[in-house]
């Protein structure tokens, strides 16, 4: 579809296009002392706080939701990724139950800039779960760093005006802090949960304090809030699928038909089946901390400071049917430390019409189990210095100043794997459903032997800093021009260490003992099976091993720096990474490398607020420059040695934006925007380590990062109408159009000069610019596609009905999100044609509520129709050819039920509940378009109660 059909669309939707009123958060009740009139409609509590919401999102002049909480620990949900899923056009993915990252308006998480009070902030955990994405390094943010107890505000941005900072190509989240002259006087508020998960059965306290002092015009305020939890995903998982054929085991007691069926070679087996169960005991700490100092009427300065720390230790644990080479879990006869274990023997198969086995019985499969600790950490910390004060009575200054310090460590990710072998028969039933039996004894030691261990370690860090200041210069009452500049750092460093297959050799010789007896445990934790794992701290006293002598491999350390300042040399820098000197580290072997993105941005905005006719009509018009520079150096190999290549490039851009608002009546708002936004491409990308190889005739094979890559850019186009119905709610409806260009993909070029790689010929002897490249590979920017949708929304109490049903009210929204990509420009011709990667179709959300003087409740419910996670296709070589695992992956549909209710006692102490999860939804992954058994986990359901106290 053409970009003027979509405009056509647009222009003939003006009429019903509009925003969701924003959905907002509990609020204490009303703090009159006298009696409350059991007749009288009272606007408190939660009721009030949508309202109060619903003025922000009246007021902006851009396309926004928001949520508001008047006071401390008075969000509607646990969690701030799961109170953003309330809002229209927004999607979450969960970890143990618990919102973990946000995709908005169809895009994924890396397209959603987050700041925090006022700055732009990045924050990584990472997945407990390798499907998931573990170890992910990107610009996206992780929202269970922070308790939502710590906030009172969040506004979802989803136009563009050039006041703000170019990326974020779907939309900015803002998040905001508690400030002491947010309150009159002072403020002492202390709040205490505690509850369990169905599944863990572990008790959970959550604690939120704050203390706020004001002076008149200057203020502090100090709040801290600690939870500790133990969360658990268990169920069943395959590890994807593959065709294979008999692979060893013996066949010869089945039919001829199913014996010719299994030597064809075109039955897919599951690649293992496993149970499951993924455990983690959580610690989150966060402290704010903020000074706000009013000199004069017309001077404001505040000084935000937050710290967080999220540590988890976690145990993973499978029992796992596998075969030999890992393809399916049927194989020929092993030797193992002088045993021999004779084939495996198929007893019985059945497969369906997509010739996936779905029926297997085998006499001495292999079955291994995994035993996996890990302990990781995150610290984050921010400081930012904003104000403004008028310097005339037309001239305005505003200024920002933050720095942010963010560390990730996993000091330890280890696997202990143990084998045995025995009758088992799986069943498959339905698409998510999954059944072994086992045939013996599962909790004997003496049924298994040690395989192998493997290690690893990672560490991060992250540092971003900002300095922003504009000038508002008042032309008239209603008319202003605004200019600014900004200068942003980004960096980001570190390092893995890894040594797999520890002991595994001298387990198979037999050279070291592989009995398991003296570090063995039962695991007991999986409902209806049992079965051995290992007590990993015993295991290594027993066998002798030292971490620190096997963990010396360092061959995926990187070092990434994103800077504002051109005069950030490449070769300038006294860093560390981790304990390494990094001057000293980018002189090692591997993929190592370091980027510098440089940028300078500067903006104009003429914001108006007059009539056209007799219409108010207001809103801004503006845009701003860019210019970037990209410095590279890496550390690639040059005919098999090592060598530093280096290389640059820079790109500018203006982006212009514009937000019109018509005030058709005092319930009628129609809005506009139309704007060009970028995103940045991930800083690996711009990488240039890679290889250099010389050939025959004096070519040479080049293939490495790319720093030429520009970043994505996008056409935006927003309508939207909203209906305000005075103290009862709204309703609203919006539609919004994206061009997205500049998809990344790596494209390999064939003769050409070497000039056209923009390397240094000092890298081999003999290169010149003319230098013929046989086969050039690199990443660049190929494709584009458009992006539409719709969002529908309303939100009303009931206080025109009678009796106690005027004290109810509901709110409900719904987001239809449409976008094709042909994935085989990026990966490939074995990859599909799909919706973009973490696009759902289908946003929904419903809220029934009630709300009177002391007490209020709301149950929610959210759905999120299923989505593709991964579109990268994942092949093997079988016999020299080409066999597709997967073409994609992705995520089955899920509906959350989530509930709150809050009593107020008196005007000092309120009773709170809370519960999520109630219906103990199960996340479901899928393998390839056919959507195969992947992953299927619950995680249980949680219930919190306890208490608010403020004076």
């Amino acid at each position: 579809m053409t970009t003027h059909r979509h405009v056509w669309l647009f222009t003939s939707a003006l009429a019903i296009a509009a925003a969701q009123p924003a959905f907002a958060a509990d609020t204490s009740a009303a703090t009159s002392t006298e009696a409350p009139d059991p007749e009288a409609i009272v606007v408190t509590g939660y009721r009030a706080s949508l309202l109060k919401a619903q003025d922000v999102k009246r007021s902006a002049t851009i396309i926004q939701d928001s949520i508001v909480a008047d006071d401390i620990a008075a969000f509607p949900d646990l969690n701030l990724a799961e109170a953003l899923q309330r809002l229209p056009g927004i999607a979450i993915n969960r970890e143990a139950g618990e919102g973990r990252r946000i995709s908005l308006r169809g895009l994924g998480p890396d397209f959603t800039r987050v700041q925090l009070n006022g700055m732009e902030v990045l924050g990584n955990v990472d997945s407990p779960q390798d499907s998931r994405g573990q170890g992910t390094r990107d610009r996206a943010f992780d929202f269970n760093i922070f308790a939502a107890e710590l906030f009172n505000r969040v506004d979802v941005k989803k136009s563009y005006s050039a006041d703000q900072s170019e990326g974020g190509l779907a939309g900015t989240v803002g998040l905001y802090t508690a400030r002491p002259l947010d309150y009159d006087g002072d403020k002492f508020a202390f709040s205490a949960q505690g509850g369990s998960n169905s599944l863990t059965k572990d008790f959970q306290p959550r604690l939120t304090g704050l203390v706020s002092k004001n002076w008149g015009d200057f203020g502090l305020l100090v709040s801290a809030a600690y939870s500790h939890r133990q969360t658990r995903e268990q169920g069943h998982d395959t590890y994807r699928w593959r065709t294979n054929g008999a692979n060893g085991s013996d066949i010869s007691g089945l039919t001829e038909e199913e014996q010719d069926k299994i030597n064809s070679g075109t039955l897919r087996f599951a690649r293992g089946n496993r149970l499951s169960v993924w455990d983690s005991t959580q610690d989150r700490l966060g402290i704010t901390a903020s000074m706000q100092w009013n000199p004069g009427d017309s001077t404001h300065i505040t000084l935000d400071g937050l710290y967080g720390k999220f540590k988890a230790d976690r145990f993973e644990t499978h029992l796992a049917s596998r075969g030999s080479g890992g393809s399916t879990w049927l194989g020929g006869a092993q030797t193992f430390a002088g045993v021999t274990y004779p084939a495996s023997t198929i007893n019985a198969i059945a497969w369906n019409d997509d010739d996936e086995v779905t029926y297997l019985d085998v006499s001495g499969a292999q079955t291994s189990t995994e035993t996996r600790t890990q302990k990781t950490s995150n610290t984050f910390k921010q400081a930012v210095l904003s104000g403004d004060t008028a310097i005339t009575d037309k001239l305005t200054f505003r200024f920002l100043g933050g720095i942010e310090r963010s560390s990730y460590a996993m000091p330890v990710s280890d696997k202990f794997y143990t084998e045995a072998y025995g009758d088992v028969i799986t069943q498959y039933t339905g698409t998510y459903g999954m059944k072994n039996t086992y045939g013996w004894d599962t909790t004997d030691p003496s049924n298994y032997h040690a395989h192998e261990i493997d290690m690893s370690a990672s560490y991060q860090d992250t540092a971003m800093d900002t300095v922003r200041g504009s000038f508002d210069y008042t032309l008239s009452p209603d008319d202003t021009i605004s200019v600014g500049g900004e200068w942003r750092r980004f960096k980001n460093s570190g390092y893995t260490l890894t040594a797999d297959d520890v002991l595994k050799s001298s387990f198979q010789d037999g050279s070291v003992s592989a009995d398991i007896s003296d570090y063995y445990k039962v695991y007991n934790g999986y409902p209806g099976q049992s079965w051995v794992i290992v007590d990993y701290a015993k295991a290594l006293s027993a066998l002798g091993i030292d971490r620190s002598d096997y963990l010396t491999n360092r061959g995926s350390d990187y070092a990434v720096e994103e800077s504002t300042f051109a005069a950030y040399a490449q070769y300038n820098w006294n860093h560390t990474l981790g304990a390494i000197p990094f001057r000293d580290y980018l002189t090692n072997r591997g993929s190592d490398y370091a980027v510098e993105e440089s940028t300078f941005a500067a903006y104009a905005q003429y914001n108006w607020n007059h009539t056209l006719g007799a219409i108010p009509f207001r809103g801004n018009i503006g845009g701003r420059f860019y210019h970037t520079g990209i410095d590279s150096v890496g550390v690639g190999t040059v005919d098999g040695s090592s060598s530093t290549i280096t290389g640059n490039s820079s790109y500018q851009g203006f982006l212009p934006a514009a937000n019109l608002i018509f005030d058709l009546s005092d319930k009628l708002v129609v809005r506009a925007a139309a704007a060009r936004n970028i995103n940045r491409p991930t800083l690996s990308s711009l990488a240039v380590n890679g290889t250099v190889t010389s050939g025959d005739n004096g070519e040479v094979s080049v293939s490495t990062g790319n720093p030429n890559l520009k970043p994505y850019k996008s056409t935006d186009l927003d309508l939207s109408v909203e209906y305000y119905m005075a103290n009862h709610g709204s309703l609203s409806a919006a539609l919004f159009y994206k061009t997205l260009d500049g998809f990344i993909a790596t494209k390999t070029v064939y003769d050409i000069a070497y000039s056209e790689t923009g390397l240094s010929t000092d890298l081999m002897d003999g290169l010149t610019a003319d230098t013929v490249v046989s086969s050039y590979s690199r990443p660049i920017n190929l494709g584009k596609t458009d992006l539409w949708g719709l969002e529908l929304a309303a939100q009303s109490d009931f206080s025109f009905l009678p009796g106690l049903l005027s004290r109810f009210g509901a709110s409900a929204n719904f987001t239809y999100v449409n976008s094709q990509y042909d994935y085989r420009t990026i990966y490939g011709d074995y990859a599909a044609k799909t919706t973009l990667e973490g696009l759902s179709k289908y946003n929904a959300n419903a809220t029934l509520y009630y709300a009177d003087s002391r007490f209020d409740a709301r149950v929610s419910g959210n759905y999120r129709s299923s989505y593709v996670y991964s579109a990268a296709p994942i092949t093997t070589t079988v016999n020299g050819e080409t066999v597709v695992d997967q073409d994609l992956s992705g995520y089955a549909a899920t509906l959350y039920v989530d509930a709150s209710a809050h009593f107020k006692v008196n005007d000092y102490l309120t009773l709170t509940l809370n519960g999520v999860n109630l219906t103990n939804q199960a996340e479901k992954q899928y393998s390839d378009t056919s959507r195969r058994l992947y992953v299927y986990t619950r995680s249980g359901r949680t219930i919190m109660g306890g208490f608010r106290v403020e004076f």
